[in-house]
Order: C-alpha cells, then structure tokens, then sequence
C-alpha cells in the first residue's frame, strides 16, 4: 500500500538525468519501497521540514531532498527539490538551505 505520492520537481529530474542508468533505477526503487514502508534509512527527517530519499548504491551516497507537502486531505505528497552525491559524511547546510528555499518558492507559486 502506498503511504504517500512523490512528485519530482524539474531540479530533482535534471539530478537524476546525471546517474547512470543502474544508479537512476536504484534510486527510484529506493523511493517506490519508502512510498510503501516507514524505512528511515530510505526516508529521513534532516530537518524541520526537509527529509531525505537516501541511495546507497556503488560506493556512492545519492541523496534527493524532498518536503510533505499535506494541503490535500485526499492524497499525501511528497516533494523532492533537487539531489546531490555526497563527498562526506555530513550533509551540506546549504543543500538543506537550498531544499527549504525551494519549499518555500514551491508554496508560494501553488497556493
């Protein structure tokens, strides 16, 4: 049973244009199981309202930053802003600042 609907916004497509084709598809099968299952290691909340699509896949760790987006009372959505591949350990502020501007700019034109 899916728990909630994803929607890529152009910036998390344009990311994922970038992977090959295995680590694309792993990606998106790593978002198809969190939709189905609670699973915080696919699905993670880094912030107060950023969370994270986590892939590890090939030495690589692929996160895609996304946002509840609750306004529907029919459907759960989730958004996803943009992805990155992590160089280190920690995830990099300035995505997180940059998700949540997107959030922002995201609520401003669907109001």
């Amino acid at each position: 049973m899916v728990r909630f609907n994803v929607r890529l916004l152009k910036q998390a497509n344009d990311f994922l244009y970038t992977l090959d084709l295995k680590t694309k598809e792993k990606v998106l099968l790593n978002i198809k199981i969190a939709q189905e299952k609670n699973d915080p290691i696919l699905l993670k909340k880094i912030s107060e309202t950023i969370w994270e699509f986590r892939t590890s896949y090939m030495k690589k760790e692929i996160r895609l930053f996304a946002f509840w987006d609750k306004r529907n009372n029919q459907n759960t959505l989730v958004v996803a802003t943009h992805g990155i591949i992590k160089k280190s350990r920690k995830t990099p502020k300035r995505e997180i600042k940059r998700a949540e501007n997107i959030r922002i700019h995201y609520y401003e034109r669907n109001k």
